[in-house]
């Protein structure tokens, strides 16, 4: 993947880690660079470092694009967490397959939380990364906690104007009206003792995919429904509870209030996502980056070598620029 730096990280440490948010325990890894011969950061010389919380995008769980871009930032000397949403994976919670905004976001500060508990972390160092819809709760949850001190996303994106625009932003918006009607009488329906309501996330072919929602319908039912990167605890269904409730949401309603602290947003030219990133550089008040992947589209950036290894060298200079301990 990403080509290292010359520096005195020579591999990485995967520990199974759990964490309460808001009542609901959370499943993670936690990813920490090991020096040459020198396991023991501290006797090698190292005081805390810094940490990096990495969050999925929206039905993804911590093995796939997260886990990667945790590995591959811890190889550059960062403790990274990455965690499965409460809800979904490995972490508690049901119904099982709710996406809730508010609890995504509450997921990030828990996250955060349990990183200054690590005798390895340095407090004062914490930042964000979320890959797609966890970049726009990245943006929330630095906006409200003042403990995270930078912030990046990687193909950033508000699952909530997904379902109300769509990908592209030229959704009818009849359709999302739709599925609200659906979320209440799914509703209706468990309150009647029917069990949970839910709806899946994929069509059964790629064909189908691509034919409701084009390149980026097909790539996404590559990336999560063939050996290319499925995972078995990987979100299928969404509850249509979790339609009401981000019917609500922007991702992009307080970004100004991450200023002064940095923000890097790492884009795909390709993306047909890449309006809402540009539409949160634009909100965001700075210092701030807007980093073109060039022939990338969002799904790309998810686990492609050519387009991962050029953002995780944006990245690493990012956080560790705005990471870097205070003289």
């Amino acid at each position: 993947m990403a080509a290292k730096e010359q520096n005195e990280w020579s591999s990485t440490m995967r520990t199974d880690v759990t964490f309460s948010s808001d009542g609901i325990k959370l499943a993670g890894h936690l990813y920490t660079p090991e020096a040459p011969d020198t396991p023991d950061t501290e006797a090698a010389g190292h005081g805390p470092l810094p940490a990096i919380v990495v969050g999925h995008p929206g039905g993804g769980v911590k093995e796939q694009a997260a886990g990667l871009y945790a590995r591959l930032l811890a190889e550059q000397g960062f403790v990274t967490l990455a965690f499965d949403a409460a809800y979904q994976g490995e972490s508690g919670g049901e119904p099982r397959g709710l996406e809730d905004p508010a609890h995504r976001v509450e997921d990030f500060k828990a996250a955060v939380s349990y990183l200054t508990t690590r005798e390895e972390v340095d407090p004062d160092r914490i930042g964000v990364l979320g890959v797609c819809a966890a970049g726009g709760y990245a943006l929330t949850a630095a906006s409200s906690d003042h403990r995270i001190k930078a912030v990046g996303g990687v193909s950033a994106f508000d699952i909530a104007r997904q379902f109300r625009l769509g990908a592209d932003g030229t959704q009818d918006p009849a359709v999302f009206q739709g599925m609200l009607d659906a979320a209440g009488a799914a509703r209706t329906a468990e309150a009647g003792d029917k069990g949970d309501q839910s709806f899946t996330l994929f069509p059964d072919t790629i064909e189908e995919a691509r034919a409701a929602g084009g390149r980026h319908g097909a790539e996404g039912f590559e990336y999560y429904r063939t050996d290319r990167a499925q995972h078995p605890r990987s979100a299928q269904t969404f509850t249509w509870s979790s339609v009401d409730r981000m019917a609500g949401y922007d991702a992009l309603r307080s970004v100004d209030l991450i200023a002064p602290r940095p923000l890097l947003l790492v884009v795909g030219r390709e993306a047909v996502t890449s309006w809402l990133s540009v539409a949160a550089f634009q909100k965001a008040g700075g210092p701030k980056r807007l980093h073109w992947i060039e022939g990338a589209s969002h799904v790309d950036l998810y686990d492609k070598e050519e387009y991962v290894g050029p953002a995780v060298t944006e990245l690493t200079g990012f956080f560790r620029n705005g990471l870097a301990e205070q003289k």
